[in-house]
């Protein structure tokens, strides 16, 4: 890999990582504040987090190229 594409992969997974934070951190107050809701934050949460690690790979791919 060239210097460019390792700044933007790097880029990426710290992108992907504070998302993922955010994301957790959010859902914990929201089940902190509604613990009977805690199912469907939880389901939305990984739902989320998944959609968000599928657009992290595929932008790693793409930058390898």
């Amino acid at each position: 890999m060239e210097i460019p594409n390792l700044v933007g992969a790097g880029l990426i997974v710290i992108g992907a990582g504070v998302g993922l934070g955010k994301i957790g951190g959010s859902a914990m107050d929201a089940i902190a504040r509604q613990p009977e809701a805690a199912g469907k934050i939880q389901t939305a949460m990984i739902i989320i987090g998944a959609l968000l690690e599928g657009l992290a790979f595929g932008a790693l791919i793409l930058g390898k190229n």
